[in-house]
């Protein structure tokens, strides 16, 4: 039996977002994000779900820090909802939306937890979709107009921020798949939507130095470990496109500058450009303090010509799958991380999402007995140790998620939760794995 122990320092925390578990959805001058209107829209959500109560964390926070504050979580990482902040975007600043703010950040601190505020997890202001969204430009000086408006509000409360949560999911899921807000099906606005949002990351970062905020500032990529079923130099290329897709089309930029130019090439040949204007690329190579990494899952893949986007198909090969359909490859989450020391240096590493959804059951002693997803935990938290051994700068670990919640285009039918919610009474229900992780942190390790 190995004893996995964890460096004194290493942050152990849970991660939400604001759309997935705040409702008020019309309260106290919020105005309409994108998935309002996404999820209002016939047909977009599973069983015409909506977020308009999701949680209602809004009016439950504190019972929600309640829970953190048994959980024993050093840090919270939360988002914080645009529309609340500017109902139109850009404009006239809303008090109220603030004041909601400064009440979760101080009952944080208050209960000896750590905020880390992600400042934009897809919830876009509708009225500057309604001018283009991220494919307008102005949405650019709108954003970083935001960014220091929150930025000056919580100096020296809040010490670690995140620009974007998960920018692949913004331009491709959302644009050129079309899964997600807004439900776009074009390759070239989604290119042209993940080189804004980077710009706008980066000109978040020189506005917070330029303000001189006390604090850390980083950005979270969505990676996935994708590998070649063969070594045929086929297959190789096949997977690599697959994976630099989640993973070089962000973190190249974001740490080099540039993109790789066989990406570059692979998407000018099917009609999309990056439309890349002067300063843009020094702009979002800004040097930032931490990279937040979110990881679920991973794959293999061979060459089958016009198979997806790339000429690539996956190949099952026997993995056990999440209630998501997603593989659980924890081995995955070591070679992606050591992937990122390797390739842009000794960056600190956060692990701002990693979880499990399983379909689970509240029992007739109100627990849900989640042990598929206590083992997927504790299987990724080994590899999480190997990384450590390994001389790989991981600093914390953020699960996904407090709270079962509107689980975007799932609706409420798919849990990532170690706390089960009721969406009828909106009763909590700490799940086995919430307990099981709460002795993992009190003990800053386990037996494996």
């Amino acid at each position: 039996m190995a004893n996995i122990q964890f460096p004194q320092d290493f942050v152990w925390g849970t991660a939400t977002a604001s759309y997935q578990i705040e409702g008020a959805y019309q309260e106290d001058g919020r105005g309409l994000s994108i998935w309002d209107t996404f999820s209002h829209t016939p047909g977009n959500v599973f069983n015409g779900d909506t977020g308009d109560v999701a949680c209602d964390s809004y009016h439950r926070y504190e019972e929600d820090i309640a829970l953190l504050k048994r959980l024993g979580v050093k840090a919270y990482r939360f988002s914080i909802a645009w529309p609340r902040i500017y109902p139109q975007g850009t404009g006239e600043l809303n008090e109220k939306g603030l004041d909601y703010y400064r009440r979760v950040v101080d009952a944080l601190l208050a209960a000896g937890i750590e905020p880390c505020v992600t400042l934009y997890h897809w919830d876009l202001p509708q009225a500057l979709q309604d001018k283009g969204g991220w494919a307008n430009r102005d949405a650019i000086a709108a954003f970083t107009n935001y960014a220091e408006t929150v930025f000056k509000a919580f100096d020296g409360k809040i010490k670690q921020w995140i620009t974007f949560n998960e920018t692949w999911c913004v331009s491709f899921l959302s644009n050129y798949i079309g899964a997600h807000a807004p439900g776009n099906r074009d390759l070239q606005l989604a290119v042209t939507i993940a080189h804004n949002c980077m710009v706008a990351h980066g000109e978040a970062v020189k506005k917070f130095r330029a303000l001189g905020i006390q604090g850390e500032i980083g950005t979270t990529h969505n990676l996935y470990w994708f590998e070649p079923y063969t070594t045929k130099p086929e297959d190789v290329a096949a997977a690599r496109r697959n994976r630099a897709y989640n993973n070089e089309w962000f973190m190249e930029p974001t740490f080099k500058g540039t993109y790789p130019p066989f990406m570059v090439d692979w998407f000018r040949a099917k009609g999309a450009e990056v439309p890349i204007e002067p300063g843009d690329m020094e702009t979002i190579a800004q040097p930032i303090d931490f990279i937040g990494v979110n990881f679920y899952s991973g794959g293999f893949g061979r060459y089958k010509k016009d198979e997806g986007l790339f000429d690539c198909e996956e190949v099952q090969v026997g993995f056990d799958k999440t209630f998501m359909d997603w593989n659980v490859y924890p081995d995955g989450l070591y070679k992606v991380l050591s992937w990122v020391k390797e390739e842009y240096g000794d960056v600190p590493i956060y692990i701002t999402e990693n979880g499990a959804c399983y379909d689970d059951e509240l029992t007739a002693d109100n627990r849900v007995h989640d042990a598929r997803r206590a083992d997927y935990y504790k299987k990724h938290f080994i590899q999480c140790h190997r990384l450590i051994e390994s001389g790989v700068p991981l600093k914390g670990y953020f699960a996904w998620s407090l709270l079962d919640n509107f689980e975007w285009a799932e609706g409420y039918r798919k849990r990532f939760g170690i706390v089960y919610t009721n969406y009828e009474t909106l009763e909590r229900h700490p799940k086995d794995s919430y307990y099981f992780i709460q002795q993992v942190i009190k003990d800053n390790g386990f037996e494996a």
